[in-house]
């Protein structure tokens, strides 16, 4: 890629070179051949930018792929095996970046908190203060609550993502259980056959035993012989085993792999869920972000309008009705409770809404900047 990018720019280079002899003593053209030049430039930028991105998007296509269609060729519990740890990845994922952005909100919640603190210390107390002792009469009493900021939604509980295992010790357990089974069987069968009786409390001698394992040697067309017919019983039990034990994995690897694709499929979904939230928290992050910004230029603007009206109870006195005062004073007055109505009105509204971000935060947000840019342009 960066050889290629080399190219593009020595022909770009080149093309450039070749203008620029072309018009040399042209003084008239030198402005055409900058232009094109810079046009030159601009198309060897695009042609960059194109293979860039088909380079990422090719990357983001193969990352995308489902999940699914990578364990075709695979056996049912590698497939499993290999569902779970990217249902794992998954999840670990969506978890990482809800945490990162509940710690970015929480860093919002502590700036608008002091951006908030701020502004009432420094500025809205001494304005709403000075605005009584003016004797100006509120447009309308405000109330404001205090510590509503954000309150997410109850949550849905973190998703555990279940190992899955071959089960071969259990597989194991039930073959040797089978294999004991069989052989106590064809002991049983064969003594029946022989008339010899089988007592288990007792040890059995070696005549019996030839008897009863030397009869599976005559089903060949022999003579009984312990050996051959005690190889047969030996074969017979070792298949039943093997054969219990395939079974048994078989079964608990197509077992595991439907679990995997179910858990795969529920871990999705709770991504698709948490993912949800994050967006809504980002949302949250964006508005408190504005909402900081807003909080800290009412302040300033406060802060002067507060020295106006200080310069108001100075030079004119409190007079008995707000219309006495200075045309231009009954201006500031008017304004100042204007800003203070409308970051209050703000203020006072809780940014959730059943989890989400709450519509009337959204709505005073912008009418408090409405009304501070219209302040604003009145003034610059």
């Amino acid at each position: 890629m960066k050889e290629h990018e080399e190219r593009v720019e020595e022909a770009a280079m080149e093309e450039i070179e070749k203008e620029v002899a072309t018009a040399s003593g042209e003084e008239g053209q030198s402005e055409t051949v900058v232009d094109h030049a810079e046009q030159i430039e601009d198309e060897a930028s695009e042609v960059l930018e194109a293979e860039e991105s088909a380079e990422v998007l090719s990357g983001e296509n193969a990352s995308n792929e489902d999940p699914i269609d990578q364990i075709d060729n695979l056996k049912k519990h590698d497939a499993a095996v290999l569902l779970i740890a990217k249902t794992k990845s998954m999840v670990d994922d969506t978890e990482k970046q809800l945490d990162e952005c509940k710690l970015l909100l929480q860093e919002d919640l502590k700036r608008y908190d002091e951006a908030k603190a701020s502004l009432k210390e420094h500025a809205l107390k001494e304005s709403e203060a000075l605005l009584e002792e003016l004797g100006y009469d509120k447009e309308e009493d405000v109330h404001e609550e205090d510590d509503v900021v954000f309150e997410p939604k109850d949550e849905i509980p973190s998703f555990y993502v279940r190992e899955v295992s071959k089960g071969k010790f259990t597989s194991s357990l039930l073959a040797l259980i089978g294999g004991i089974v069989t052989f106590a069987g064809l002991a049983y069968f064969a003594a029946q056959k022989v008339g010899v009786p089988l007592d288990i409390t007792k040890v059995p001698n070696h005549e019996a035993v030839t008897k009863v394992f030397g009869w599976y040697a005559t089903l060949f067309g022999g003579k009984p012989d312990l050996f051959m017919g005690g190889a047969f019983v030996l074969i017979a039990t070792l298949f039943v085993m093997v054969l219990i034990y395939g079974i048994r994995v078989a079964s608990r690897a197509s077992r595991n792999l439907a679990f995997a694709k179910q858990q795969m499929e529920e871990a999705q979904e709770y991504a698709k869920h948490k993912g949800s939230c994050k967006e809504e928290m980002d949302k949250v992050d964006a508005h408190m972000n504005e909402a900081i910004k807003v909080l800290k230029t009412y302040e300033v603007v406060l802060q002067e309008q507060n020295g106006k009206l200080k310069r108001i109870l100075h030079i004119e006195g409190v007079q008995e009705t707000p219309s006495k005062y200075h045309e231009k004073s009954q201006r500031e007055l008017k304004d100042t409770d204007m800003l203070i109505n409308a970051i209050k009105k703000f203020t006072g509204i809780s940014m959730s809404e059943e989890g989400k971000l709450s519509g009337k935060s959204t709505l005073f947000l912008h009418s408090a900047k409405s009304k501070l840019q219209k302040f604003l342009d009145r003034h610059y």
